[in-house]
């Protein structure tokens, strides 16, 4: 006698995010160079602008090592760029699974968001091995708040690449619109720079960036010499609290009639 076995709901959301998960890998990584060139491409990304801030600060920028500056800032906003550039087409790109009935939208965009966290999270594997054998400094004094910043950036590009995926299903012509809001993203960020190197007059148009405050702190946390000065932990995590819970608000409410146009 055949027994059907019951799976619960959690364990049916684990393997369809599982399944869009490596349907994602797949899609990303067809070519033969798809997988080294994932991680290459920042890499080499970091190195270039190192040497760059480098010839101007002579290789120690605030009591960071260049290297180790330019690290935590591109690492940064290439996981926010990255993470939302692939959730907010993640609903339009998956939409013929959604004639299943156990795929819902959202399976699409955590599986796209957690790929791209994967991705970074190698990406920062290779760059600890690479800064141990040209004997580069390797200081994180608080490894869990670094972390916790890294999830915060996580969070804000999945919230609004969900919120850009939303809209999109109504007005295509979105995308146009975040590709130029994005564009501006990595020059007011501090991926480059530090408020320390700009008048205090002018601090008032870049603090309303988290991405700029979650950078700052991160590099203070690693190296406690490092004056995080103008930015604020508190104003981070209530501005990814409030934009995770408007996502979810937006997308409980409006996510049927996306996947139905």
């Amino acid at each position: 006698m055949a027994f059907v076995k019951q799976r619960t709901l959690l364990n049916v959301w684990t393997d369809v995010i599982f399944a869009i998960f490596l349907r994602e890998i797949k899609s990303k990584f067809s070519d033969k160079l798809g997988v080294s060139w994932a991680v290459a491409q920042p890499v080499s990304f970091i190195f270039v602008l190192s040497y760059i801030r480098g010839s101007i600060d002579g290789g120690d920028t605030h009591t960071l090592p260049t290297f180790v500056f330019m690290l935590y800032g591109m690492i940064c906003i290439q996981l926010f760029l990255t993470t939302l550039t692939s959730t907010s087409g993640s609903i339009k790109k998956n939409k013929q699974l959604f004639t299943f009935r156990q795929v819902q939208p959202i399976a699409s965009v955590i599986a796209v968001a957690l790929f791209e966290l994967i991705n970074k999270v190698a990406v920062i594997g290779v760059l600890a091995i690479i800064m141990y054998l040209f004997k580069i400094e390797i200081l994180i004094y608080d490894p869990l708040r670094i972390l916790a910043y890294l999830i915060c950036i996580w969070l804000l590009a999945t919230s609004i690449g969900m919120l850009f995926a939303l809209v999109r299903a109504f007005i295509p012509e979105t995308d146009k619109i975040r590709t130029l809001l994005q564009r501006p993203l990595f020059f007011i960020s501090g991926v480059f720079f530090s408020l320390q190197d700009l008048p205090e007059k002018i601090w008032i148009f870049f603090q309303w960036n988290p991405i700029l405050h979650a950078i700052e702190l991160s590099r203070f946390a690693a190296y406690p010499g490092y004056n995080a000065l103008g930015v604020s932990e508190l104003y981070l995590f209530l501005v990814t609290i409030t934009l995770t819970f408007f996502s979810l608000c937006c997308y409980t409410l409006s996510w049927k009639q996306a996947i139905s146009r």
